[in-house]
């Protein structure tokens, strides 16, 4: 089969949803829980699809008449706290309360300046109240959104550390926390919402994140106005996405999530989805597929059974993923790039293996520095595996961690995180973060695919690592990091 016509488009949506997202976007539980309300809070890792989530979402709700407002990047700036907002030194306070009304004004505004665009309509009856107190304060919000978060903030932060009598610095702060300036406005703004629902989305909270704790007070903030804004304004909806990790990293937003789980929605993958998500894209993109199963979409594309021990294609091509859709999608778009040079189909598996050396090295370095707040220098870790065999009893890894807590073997100066640590609380982080797999046994085993004895965090939440005895790194570093089988082969990938 010709395949110069096969296209596994973009890997991230922003670019995707040009290209053919909505016609081969897989409608996953996750999407449907957000979809139908159930969920306002969207977890996953990089690359897992919360973009591609809030860009199908997006323009659907625009089809059917809604407001949709999206707060890209852009709009907001770590940098832009850091250099606005008063500093510890200048006066310490607890900012997640000033950032969750501060978000929940931004909010408020940016709606209601959205629905002023409908123009005369808004200007009569109770409404008309909504297009005056624009017009009078926020002429020219549009521009710089995030000025007027930090506006708010600052407008608080100058009474909590100003030299004001305790009377007024106590009225003041009450007026703000309420937000009294919008608080009337606002029965008036939900009773238009109530003729042309709107929606609002924040994604990518994690561009520029600096792990200060102003970025911190940031997101728990948001999460908060989010939770607070779709309770009390019915016709509103306000979904926000963020990254497990940065999740993780926040402790309030964490206590927070304890009483609001049922809000939020982590997104996960597996095998049969992730074949379903790369055999829409070969359905989308030859016509003489269109009808053709998961399976054998893929078997026409990719060589179903590889001369490298007798592996499916699918099985070897997932086992060197974290179960994110970016990774699959990136992966078989560099074996595609690889055969269109080489003029090779289906594609087979030197076709695959070459392009593993530039795929493995790119999403080696990409976990890296995705994880480069908690564990800063953390590719300097990886290295310290290079060249070595990628299997590994306990003793032999507990004996190399303990090389790398106690600086035997040199890594950056910023891996600090890891000197003088248990050899058990590195192979914990490295699993955690799925450079490690572990063998399955007991129980677990029923988790594992037919084939494969050896399970990562994206296949199993949690495992007592601490009664494993059997290690490998996981195959999608194995590549760059020059590993080698050893003597005895492991028992499986």
């Amino acid at each position: 089969m010709d395949l110069s016509a096969l296209d596994f488009g973009a890997p991230a949506a922003e670019r995707d949803i040009a290209h053919g997202l909505i016609d081969y976007f897989v409608e996953s539980q996750a999407f449907q829980n957000v979809a139908t309300g159930k969920k306002s809070v969207i977890l996953g890792n990089r690359g897992s699809g919360k973009s591609a989530i809030f860009k199908v979402l997006a323009q659907r709700e625009k089809a059917a008449g809604r407001l949709v407002l999206e707060l890209s990047p852009d709009d907001y700036s770590y940098e832009i706290l850091t250099r606005s907002l008063a500093r510890e030194a200048q006066g310490s306070w607890a900012k997640h309360g000033a950032f969750t009304a501060a978000w929940k004004y931004l909010i408020y505004v940016l709606v209601m300046k959205g629905l002023a665009k409908d123009g005369p309509r808004l200007r009569t009856g109770d409404a008309a109240r909504i297009y005056e107190y624009l017009r009078d304060n926020h002429q020219d919000i549009a521009d710089n959104p995030i000025s007027l978060l930090v506006s708010y903030v600052k407008r608080i932060e100058g009474f909590k550390i100003g030299s004001y009598e305790a009377s007024l610095k106590t009225r003041e702060l009450d007026r703000l926390y309420k937000l009294e300036e919008i608080i009337n406005l606002l029965p008036a703004l939900n009773a238009v919402c109530s003729k042309r629902r709107v929606l609002v989305l924040v994604d990518e909270l994690d561009r520029g994140w600096d792990a200060s704790e102003d970025a911190k007070s940031f997101v728990a903030g948001l999460f908060q106005a989010c939770i607070g804004i779709n309770q009390n304004s019915p016709d509103v909806r306000v979904i926000v996405s963020l990254r497990r990790e940065l999740y993780d990293s926040i402790p309030s937003l964490y206590e927070d999530a304890q009483k609001y789980r049922d809000m939020i929605e982590t997104i996960g993958w597996d095998e049969r989805t992730l074949l379903q998500l790369v055999a829409n894209r070969i359905r989308h993109s030859i016509t003489d597929l269109s009808v053709a199963d998961d399976a054998d979409a893929w078997n026409h594309v990719f060589a179903e059974t590889l001369n490298y021990r007798q592996a499916k294609s699918f099985n070897y091509i997932v086992d060197r993923t974290l179960y994110r859709p970016r990774e699959i999608i990136q992966f078989c778009s560099d074996a595609h790039a690889e055969s269109q040079r080489v003029h090779q189909s289906p594609i087979d598996y030197q076709v695959i293996s070459n392009a593993e050396l530039v795929y493995s090295e790119g999403r080696t370095k990409d976990i890296a520095a995705e994880y480069r707040f908690q564990f800063p220098g953390l590719l300097s870790v990886f290295e310290v595996f290079r060249g070595r065999t990628y299997a590994f009893d306990r003793d032999e890894l507990e004996l190399l961690c303990l090389g790398i807590c106690t600086a035997e073997y040199r890594t950056d100066e910023e891996a600090k995180w890891v000197l003088n640590q248990e050899p058990d609380f590195l192979i914990e982080t490295l699993w955690s973060i799925g450079f490690l797999r572990a063998q399955a046994v007991g129980g677990i085993k029923a988790l594992r695919r037919s084939g494969s004895s050896y399970l990562g965090p994206h296949q199993v939440a949690n495992l007592n690592l601490r009664n494993t005895q059997r290690f490998h790194v996981h195959p999608m570093f194995r590549a760059y990091l020059a590993m080698k089988e050893g003597r005895e082969r492991a028992d499986d990938d």
